[in-house]
C-alpha cells in the first residue's frame, strides 16, 4: 500500500481528464482544478463544501478506525519507513549501525552515500511537489533553463528540498511530536468503540520477566521490552492510548514473534477498541457514526449539485463609481453600470451583451461583443439610456442578456432615474435645467 500510495503521489501531476490536469493548485492565477473542474478564487462557497466535505470524512474515518490515516497513508509514515528508513538500514544496518557511526564521529563512506541519495530523493519530491503547483510543463521549462530567470520558485523548490532532507535525515518522528496536530485531536475524535493499537492488560498481567520460574498467575507479557524498542516514537504502549502513538503497528509485530517463540498464542498488542480490551461488549452503532455520514452526504451531494448546475460564465452586474444616474441635454437618463464577467470556458470567449424588455432604451458598450480569456475575469462599462417619463417611482427594472454562441443567460437588473413627483416639479419649475446632470444629493 505504500508504494502504490508513493506511486499516486508521483503520476498525478501526468494525469489528465478531457485536457484539464487531474490536479492542480495554480495559487499566482488564483486557480485550482480538481479532477478536470476549475475552482476559481470567487468559488468560496464550492470552496466551503469541499473543506467541510473533507473534515467531515476525516471525522468519521477517525471515529471508525482510529488513526489509521497516520499509520497506513500519511507521507510522514509512507516516505520515512519505506523508501528513506530502508536505505539507512541497507547501507549502515539499522539503528546500531547509525549508533557505531555517530561514535566514530566521522561521515564514513556509507554515511556519505546515504546523505547523497537522500538529497537527491529529497529534491526529486520536492521537484514533484511543486508540480502540483505550477503544473508538469512550466516545471520542465524551468528545469532546462538558469534559476535566474524563475529565482522566487528556484528557491521554494531548493528551501522544499532542505526541509525534506532535514526531515527524513534528522527530525524523522519528531515531526508527528511537534509538529502535526491530529495526534492533539484524537482525545475529541475517538471514542471507546474507535479502533486503537491496544495493549490486552487482562492477558498481560500481571508481567513477569523472562519465560522461567514463571508462576501461573502471571502474564503472557514477559517484559522483553520489545514494543518499546521497536516504536518509533519511543512510547510504551503498555501505558494505553496515548497522543504519540501513530499505529504503525510495528509493536504488534515484535510481540506476535515473541509471542510464536515462547509458544503463546499472538494479539497481545493487537488492532482492538478500548471497550473491547476492558471485555465490555464494543458498540458498532452509535451516535457519531450516525450523525457523521449524514452530514458527509449532505455536503457532498451539495457539492455535486452545485458542480453539476455551475455555469460556464459567472457574471456579475455593478452600478458605476460617482452618481448613480445622470440627465442628458435631451433629457434622456443615463445609468452607468460595469458588467464584470469570468470566463470559465474552455479557451477565449466573446460575450454578446444586450437589453431585454427595454425596447425605448439604448445601450452604449465601447466593446460588445466583449472577449474575455480562458479562466480570466474581465470588467466592462456601458451606458443605458433611457426616457425620463419610462421610470416609475424613480425605477425601471428590466434585465441584460450575455450569451457567447453556446452559454446564454438574462440578469435582472433595476435602473434609477428621477420619479415621478420630482420630473413634474422640475418640470413646471425650471424646463431650461433639464438638460443638468442631478447628484444622488439633488433627489
Amino acid at each position: 500500500m505504500a508504494y502504490a500510495l508513493m506511486g499516486v503521489f508521483f503520476i498525478i501531476p501526468y494525469l489528465e481528464i478531457d485536457g484539464r490536469p487531474l490536479l492542480l493548485l495554480d495559487l499566482p492565477r488564483r486557480e485550482f482544478t480538481l479532477f478536470g473542474h476549475v475552482f476559481l478564487s470567487t468559488d468560496t462557497f464550492l470552496f466551503m463544501l469541499l473543506f467541510l466535505s473533507v473534515a467531515i470524512g476525516i471525522f468519521l474515518v477517525t471515529a471508525l478506525l482510529g488513526r489509521v490515516w497516520c499509520g497506513w497513508a500519511c507521507p510522514q509514515t509512507v516516505y520515512l519507513e519505506f523508501l528513506f528508513r530502508p536505505i539507512e538500514y541497507w547501507l549502515e544496518g539499522g539503528p546500531r549501525g547509525v549508533a557505531a557511526t555517530d561514535v566514530r564521529r566521522g561521515i564514513s563512506a556509507r554515511r556519505f552515500a546515504k546523505y547523497a541519495i537522500y538529497g537527491a530523493l529529497a529534491m526529486f519530491l520536492s521537484h514533484t511537489f511543486l508540480a502540483y503547483f505550477v503544473g508538469v510543463e512550466t516545471l520542465v521549462k524551468w528545469v532546462q533553463t538558469p534559476p535566474v530567470e524563475h529565482p522566487t520558485t528556484f528557491f521554494i523548490m531548493a528551501g522544499t528540498t532542505a526541509l525534506i532532507f532535514f526531515d527524513f535525515t534528522y527530525f524523522r518522528e519528531q515531526t508527528c511530536l511537534v509538529a502535526c496536530p491530529y495526534g492533539r485531536l484524537q482525545s475529541v475524535l475517538l471514542d471507546r468503540s474507535s479502533l486503537i493499537v491496544g495493549y490486552d492488560r487482562h492477558r498481560g498481567e500481571p508481567r513477569k520477566k523472562g519465560t522461567r520460574d514463571r508462576t501461573a498467575t502471571a502474564g503472557d507479557c514477559i517484559d522483553c521490552q520489545m514494543c518499546v524498542t521497536t516504536c518509533p516514537t519511543g512510547i510504551d504502549i503498555r501505558d494505553g492510548l496515548q497522543m504519540e502513538c501513530i499505529h504503525c503497528t510495528q509493536c504488534v509485530d515484535a510481540c506476535d514473534r515473541v509471542m510464536l517463540k515462547i509458544g503463546k498464542p499472538a494479539g497481545l498488542i493487537r488492532y482492538s477498541s478500548r471497550e473491547a480490551l476492558e471485555g465490555l461488549p464494543q458498540r458498532m452503532i452509535r451516535a457519531r457514526v450516525i450523525l457523521y455520514p449524514i452530514a458527509l452526504l449532505a455536503a457532498l451531494g451539495t457539492l455535486v449539485w452545485t458542480l453539476a448546475n455551475t455555469v460556464p460564465a459567472d457574471v456579475t452586474l455593478l452600478r458605476g463609481t460617482g452618481a448613480p444616474y445622470a440627465v442628458e441635454p435631451d433629457g434622456t437618463i443615463a445609468n452607468p453600470i460595469r458588467i464584470k464577467i469570468t470566463n470559465r470556458s474552455r479557451g477565449p470567449r466573446k460575450y454578446q451583451i444586450d437589453l431585454v424588455n427595454l425596447s425605448e432604451a439604448t445601450l452604449v458598450a465601447p466593446i460588445n461583443p466583449f472577449p474575455v480569456p480562458e479562466g480570466k475575469t474581465q470588467t466592462t462599462a456601458v451606458f443605458v439610456l433611457l426616457p425620463a417619463d419610462e421610470f416609475h417611482d424613480g425605477l425601471r427594472p428590466f434585465a441584460f442578456r450575455i450569451s457567447d454562441g453556446v452559454f446564454t443567460s438574462t440578469f435582472p437588473y433595476q435602473l434609477v432615474g428621477p420619479d415621478d413627483g420630482e420630473l413634474s416639479a422640475e418640470s413646471s419649475r425650471e424646463p431650461e435645467r433639464r438638460g443638468h446632470s442631478h447628484s444622488g444629493s439633488d433627489r
